[in-house]
């Protein structure tokens, strides 16, 4: 269980950072993206930007469970294994998702695709961490 929580955490400071980073990147490489964020189905609230910054945290522990629970189907070298890791999490996890919430919500294809690119991302690097720290 320790390990399950260590490499959640070291995966989550590290998806934070490239939280933080994709947001800047956004808005200074994609101002037409960003800018949908202020249609007012965005508008959180000041009280709730906080789950911002846990996200990764929480995505993170929840992937290490499951790379201590999967990664023995996991063939391949260190890069392989992780990247399969991440569009598996993409495939399963997050594609049926995006789908769903582009039928049923007022979001532009553009803002669904970069969640599913932000989700592969996140989930490739998280299965690089755990390869890195519980192989």
């Amino acid at each position: 269980m320790k390990k399950i929580v260590l490499a959640g955490l070291l995966a989550g400071v590290i998806l934070c950072i490239l939280s933080v980073l994709g947001l800047y990147m956004t808005i200074w490489f994609l101002p037409g993206l960003a800018a949908q964020y202020f249609d007012p189905a965005f508008d959180t609230g000041e009280g709730r930007v906080i789950l911002y910054y846990l996200h990764p945290f929480v995505i993170s522990i929840a992937l290490s469970w499951f790379w201590n629970r999967f990664k023995g189907a996991l063939t391949g070298s260190f890069i392989t294994r992780g990247i399969e890791f991440g569009i598996i999490y993409t495939l399963i996890a997050t594609l049926p998702m995006m789908v769903l919430i582009y039928s049923a919500m007022n979001v532009s294809l553009a803002i669904v695709t970069s969640w599913f690119v932000l989700a592969l991302v996140q989930g490739t690097v998280a299965g690089l961490v755990f390869e890195k720290m519980d192989p």
